[in-house]
């Protein structure tokens, strides 16, 4: 860890001047309290940087919780073990998910499945009692549950180090999600501009708690998080289902882990009470298990929380990007995209090129970096991934 400033605490060893900076002018906002802690999967983001964790004294900067509010992990480990999928076409069961749950952006389901009924149900009298309808903002976010989305966000079946199957996929509010955080940050946006509040950046205005708008945010980012939650649920139990039937077998749960990694909590830190917004961040209380996925191609981790406070009880959440999206696709190509999956059964598009391994942070210097945050439980090994374009 290097303490960069009074208000500014560092694990990434691989980072980029523009990301500093982005994370020095958030650090320096009033109510930062006491520091602002960046993890080791750092990257430039939307107001405030991606990888960062926030934590603020009486107000809360709705895009430092970023457009995906509860974008997270859900892992499952079964009772299968490799040579249970020895000799099975691994191409029919990727394709057995891709029909079950819908993927890209603006894909939804078509009706509201059995097993997302008591969701929705439990999401309806949550909206209710919270004082908002969510069809305000998303007329269809009932068959969004259930749904992946694109960018990152993917499903996978991995083995562990002693080859025991693990379902694994990561998602979060989908279209809703991003309509309430879209919404809020320009509530705060327009505050700032009412009240004559100067920003370095338009990203970092802010909500003041005790105000109605203050309110009203939380209320609807609970919402969001708790949908985004039971989202990942939902595809789980259908990856679950699916797995079932290619192997004619019932699939025993064995453990089960499901966590955020864009949210805020109200949390007790060096004394004060505090809104902790970790943007790409998981929390890492000491035995706490947790998820941290590398990018496409590569390891993912099982973890298990070591409780450091100067991270505020946070680890990173993946392997953070090292070149955007266009750049990504200018840099590489189709085939090295073929090479870096060598051995996994993908949809071999070139829709995927902005996801390829190298346009990522090594995972394995990310989580060198986290040594004194998690402790690793298990390494996961892909041999299934399920992404939409």
């Amino acid at each position: 860890m290097e303490r960069l400033s009074a208000r500014l605490l560092s694990w990434a060893s691989l980072i980029d001047e523009k990301t500093l900076a982005q994370a020095h002018t958030t650090a320096r906002m009033p109510f930062i309290h006491p520091h602002l802690a960046l993890m080791p999967d750092a990257h430039l983001g939307k107001g405030a940087t991606v990888g960062s964790v926030i934590p603020t004294l009486g107000a809360i900067i709705p895009a430092a919780v970023g457009v995906d509010i509860g974008c997270g992990m859900i892992a499952v480990r079964t009772r299968f073990t490799r040579s249970d999928l020895e000799g099975r076409d691994l191409a029919e069961l990727r394709e057995q998910i891709e029909r079950a749950i819908p993927l890209s952006a603006g894909r939804y389901n078509r009706k509201v499945v059995a097993t997302a009924e008591p969701r929705i149900a439990e999401l309806e009298e949550l909206a209710e009692k919270s004082g908002f309808d969510p069809a305000t903002y998303a007329g269809n976010w009932r068959l969004q549950l259930g749904t992946l989305g694109s960018g990152n966000h993917f499903i996978e079946v991995s083995v562990d180090e002693l080859d025991r199957v693990w379902l694994f996929l990561h998602s979060g509010s989908r279209g809703v999600g991003n309509k309430i955080a879209g919404h809020h940050i320009a509530v705060a946006q327009r505050l700032a501009r009412q009240w004559w509040i100067e920003l370095p950046d338009p990203d970092l205005a802010y909500l003041v708690e005790g105000t109605p708008e203050f309110t009203r945010y939380i209320r609807e980012l609970r919402w969001a998080q708790r949908f985004a939650l039971l989202n990942r649920e939902e595809m789980m139990d259908r990856v679950i289902r699916q797995v079932s039937e290619f192997l004619d077998t019932a699939v025993d749960e064995q453990e089960r882990i499901n966590c955020h990694h864009n949210f805020t909590e109200s949390e007790k830190h060096y004394g004060k009470q505090v809104w902790v917004s970790r943007k790409g961040a998981i929390q890492a209380g000491a035995g706490r298990p947790g998820l941290i996925p590398g990018s496409m191609g590569t390891a993912s981790y099982v973890v298990e929380g070591l409780g450091d406070p100067q991270s505020l009880n946070s680890s990173p959440h993946g392997a953070g990007r090292e070149y955007s999206r266009s750049a990504a696709r200018r840099t590489f190509t189709h085939d090295q995209l073929r090479e870096a999956m060598t051995g996994i059964e993908f949809r071999d598009t070139d829709a995927f090129i902005d996801e390829i391994p190298q346009a990522y942070k090594p995972i394995d210097r990310v989580m060198a970096d986290a040594a004194g945050l998690v402790s690793i439980r298990h390494t996961l090994r892909q041999l299934v991934n399920v992404k939409g374009d």
